[in-house]
């Protein structure tokens, strides 16, 4: 007879604090040895080894386990939790006992997320039979860098496991500790990449006007664009537009023949993903005709918006106060993650775990050097993903009846 949602809880919740030291030493190891994406070769054994049963490799340097009733006999389909394995190209300044050498840190929680995961995947096992839907325990590699480790996923082992929902956790910083933000539909942005170069003539800088400058051009394309994103999208949807690297020239008093900008787009809205990229294209070609220059736009398609599944949500805002965490208020980021590309395969839901006040924990932004969520945070985002696999299972188990 299958357990209330409630007691399948509580269950799990006692598995997961029995796995919490272990967990904790887990979060440690991994942290202290850190991995850029697609090349987290002992990251990925040392997760394989923790798990209570075998798992089988994804994307390259991932892996998928599988814990829970056999196939069919739960009634519904499995529900995927997913934990990102690779680290950051930063070098930490936290001081921690178990900080990282080198120039690779752990800066996003993955090492966080990872040992919650573990510690939910061994709490589940043990009552295995007993679940509502099998477990996917799913180590994802490369969510900070391209090509996606989800969309790879999407496209290839986890889509020939046809999950039936998809969930994550994420810690973050300017949520306050004990409490997790769940909410529907919309919760991060899309996320483009964009090459703008500028083509101009070259001169000495004493003879300008024997050139056409693609330095003075770039410059006048980032300020317009800048104010057309104010202008041109609708405010009630977020999207942003941020210049971060800008390159010419190679002597102070020589005009150059091209200058270059990248830069990032982020909306909420697929129509204002849109209505962005054909800015970038229209004001670059616009400004520099007028300085006399050919600007060229490239475009490179990163993931889409994070919706969060309505009924995933509500299930999950339900149970979250039962596994100890507050409901934080409504939580809107223009921050990315490729977790969106699960929604192509099933429903997806991702709650944000927060860390500010916690004890000891320094409050930095997410990719800081000195970010280092406490090891407390291990059982907290453990809980909210214990949450959402349940909340996922019951509302496959509602929409089934």
């Amino acid at each position: 007879m299958r357990m209330p949602t409630d007691e399948l809880l509580e269950r799990l919740l006692e598995g997961i604090q029995h796995e919490l030291p272990d967990a904790v030493q887990l979060r440690h190891r991994l942290h202290a040895d850190p991995e850029l994406a697609h090349a987290e070769l002992r990251t990925c054994v040392t997760v394989a080894q923790a798990l209570p049963v075998a798992s089988a490799e994804a994307a390259g340097t991932g892996r998928i386990a599988r814990v829970g009733p056999a196939d069919g006999s739960a009634g519904v389909g499995a529900v995927a939790v997913r934990a990102e394995l690779d680290g950051l190209p930063v070098r930490e300044q936290t001081g921690a006992s178990f900080q990282a050498g080198g120039e690779t840190m752990h800066a996003c929680g993955h090492d966080v997320h990872m040992a919650a995961l573990v510690a939910l995947t061994r709490a589940a096992h043990a009552l295995e039979q007993g679940l509502p839907a099998p477990l996917l325990a799913v180590f994802q590699p490369s969510e900070e860098a391209y090509p996606s480790g989800a969309q790879e996923l999407a496209r290839g082992e986890l889509a020939a496991l046809s999950p039936a929902a998809v969930v994550a956790a994420h810690v973050h910083p300017e949520l306050p500790w004990g409490a997790v933000a769940l909410d529907a539909g919309s919760v991060n942005a899309s996320s483009d990449n964009v090459e703008i170069i500028v083509e101009g003539r070259p001169s000495h800088g004493a003879y300008p006007h024997h050139g056409r400058d693609p330095i003075l051009a770039l410059a006048q394309i980032v300020v317009s664009l800048h104010a057309q994103v104010g202008r041109r999208i609708d405010p009630h949807g977020p999207a942003v537009l941020s210049v971060g690297v800008i390159e010419g020239g190679d002597a102070e008093n020589v005009i150059p023949s091209r200058a270059r900008a990248l830069a990032s787009l982020r909306a909420h809205r697929p129509e204002d993903r849109q209505a962005l990229r054909e800015l970038v294209a229209e004001v670059a070609a616009g400004v520099a005709a007028a300085h006399g220059c050919r600007a060229s736009v490239q475009i490179v398609a990163g993931e889409p918006a994070l919706e969060n599944d309505p009924h995933i949500v509500a299930r999950a805002r339900e149970l979250a106060p039962r596994a100890g965490l507050t409901l934080a208020p409504q939580w809107r980021s223009c921050g990315s993650d490729d977790f969106a590309f699960f929604g192509a395969l099933a429903p997806i839901a991702m709650a944000f775990v927060g860390l500010d006040g916690a004890e000891g924990f320094l409050a930095r932004p997410l990719h800081h050097p000195e970010l280092l969520p406490p090891d407390a945070a291990v059982g907290a985002v453990a809980r909210a993903q214990a949450v959402l696999y349940l909340a996922a299972a019951a509302s496959l188990q509602e929409a089934n009846s």
